[in-house]
């Protein structure tokens, strides 16, 4: 039976709007907001009251970039879609849109098929899926329409990782050429992999094996080189482009100049590229290796540009990338070989509050954070406004967030299933209290009520930006 639900006195902060509004929700969704103290507000019967005084009332986090359980260089990212998505309502965010992949032979069917039965009855929050393109040929093409028909609405394509996941150019042109007509949305790793494989082997040569030399072989010219030939060809086949983990300031200069011309041209960058550096990548003892990740982490300078972009919107998303590998056993895989290291970091769990520490920084305002975090993601993937506000009819998928929190992020007290945090020892403040997915407690007053299996299959519109 439906719990009416009445969330009172908080201050509702959405993508366009804050409010002290009370927030009843019935039926797993939100039925209706009115002023605190208002006469309609003052009328409202519950079986179930939450106090938020002092609390800003903020819609779910929609992480539009996850990889759990994602096979990598003879290893697996270390969180399932249990233990992933447990940890990311513990971290505010109750969608995430992962990847399901296709290998080199096989039909796109066969892989998705494959990532319905990992997360099927795992997850404790709601999900959705892209498909990534490894092997493009008529068959793969013809399935893509098929796919957007059960919602899965958007591929991803790598000009990286030649002989894994790698496409050339001819076939990101078809598969865009696809996507022109379908309704696709096509996202991009967009490095130039042929190059760097170059300069890899070149290091290597050189004896420079530590994790430090990953992020010098794949350089900023060679992520800003893919980035504009991803939007050249995407002009040719008259495709939308969305160019996954920008890390680097010539990179966002692409992808302005793209939308100055009035181009479908969409950005996302992570947590890591904003609060991380090249820094973390030199740390010695191999302790670099935790920060091993593609894009690669770039000099502080950076930063700037992404923070521009995204107050500009020229990047219009911050999803994490969340592909955790352990250090112990795993990172430990590229001891003497930095191109062996296992490519990913944990951060489902940290994006809400990094961002929300933005805030207070004075890089972003508070509904720019929701917007970068909860709304533009739910928008760009085909979600809104199911997801990513909250407002009468969408899914009561609400974060009670405390403002003035302190915590200070550690593996010690981390729910993600990886052994080191990419943030360790780092000072923040607000911190997530209270978690609804579709109306259901699954963070309680900072006590976990969740279960697997509540969280359930979305299927996915075709991008509302467009």
């Amino acid at each position: 039976m439906s719990i009416r639900t009445l969330i009172r006195g908080g201050l509702v902060i959405t993508a366009a709007d804050e409010l002290h509004a009370d927030v009843l929700v019935e039926d797993g969704r939100v039925a209706a907001l009115a002023a605190h103290g208002s006469a309609a507000a003052e009328a409202w019967t519950a079986d179930r009251t939450i106090d938020a005084s002092g609390k800003y009332v903020i819609p779910g986090g929609v992480d539009a970039h996850t990889h759990m359980e994602l096979p990598f260089g003879g290893t697996a990212a270390s969180d399932t879609f249990e233990t992933g998505t447990r940890a990311a309502a513990w971290g505010g965010t109750t969608t995430i849109v992962d990847f399901a992949v296709q290998s080199m032979g096989q039909a796109l069917r066969q892989g998705l098929d494959t990532w319905y039965d990992k997360a099927d009855g795992k997850c404790s929050i709601d999900y959705a899926f892209h498909m990534i393109l490894s092997d493009v040929n008529e068959g793969t093409l013809k399935e893509m329409d098929h796919l957007i028909g059960e919602g899965v609405t958007s591929f991803k394509l790598f000009m990286a990782y030649p002989g894994v996941f790698y496409s050339d150019d001819g076939q990101i042109l078809r598969a865009m050429q696809r996507a022109s007509g379908n309704g696709g949305l096509i996202m991009m790793h967009a490095e130039n992999g042929i190059a760097i494989d170059v300069l890899v082997e070149q290091a290597l040569a050189r004896g420079e094996t530590d994790p430090r030399h990953h992020g010098e072989v794949r350089k900023v010219v060679l992520e800003a080189e893919a980035t504009h030939r991803a939007i050249q060809l995407a002009r040719v086949a008259g495709s939308p482009l969305y160019v996954v983990h920008v890390s680097a300031d010539e990179a966002v200069a692409e992808l302005a100049a793209a939308r100055d011309k009035g181009l479908p041209v969409f950005g996302e960058t992570c947590p890591q590229y904003l609060f991380l550096s090249t820094d973390n990548l030199e740390e010695p003892d191999f302790q670099g290796a935790k920060y091993v990740c593609s894009t690669p982490l770039r000099p502080r300078e950076h930063q700037a540009a992404l923070w521009r972009g995204l107050r500009t919107n020229d990047l219009q998303v911050v999803s994490t990338d969340h592909c955790p590998f352990c250090f112990r056993g795993q990172k430990e895989l590229g001891r003497g070989d930095f191109s062996k290291i296992p490519n990913g970091l944990p951060g489902v769990e940290n994006r809400m509050d990094l961002l929300h520490q933005a805030v207070l920084d004075g890089h972003i305002s508070r509904r720019r954070w929701i917007e970068i975090a909860c709304a533009s993601p739910a928008r760009m993937f085909g979600l809104y406004p199911q997801k990513g506000t909250i407002a009468p009819g969408s899914d009561a998928d609400i974060v009670l967030y405390d403002p003035h929190a302190e915590q200070v992020i550690s593996a010690e007290t981390h729910h993600m299933n990886v052994d080191y945090s990419a943030y360790e020892g780092k000072r923040i403040t607000g911190r997530v209290d209270t978690v609804l997915s579709r109306g259901e407690l699954v963070i309680d007053r900072r006590a976990y009520t969740g279960r697997a299996g509540h969280g359930v299959f979305i299927p996915r519109s075709t991008c509302q930006y467009l």
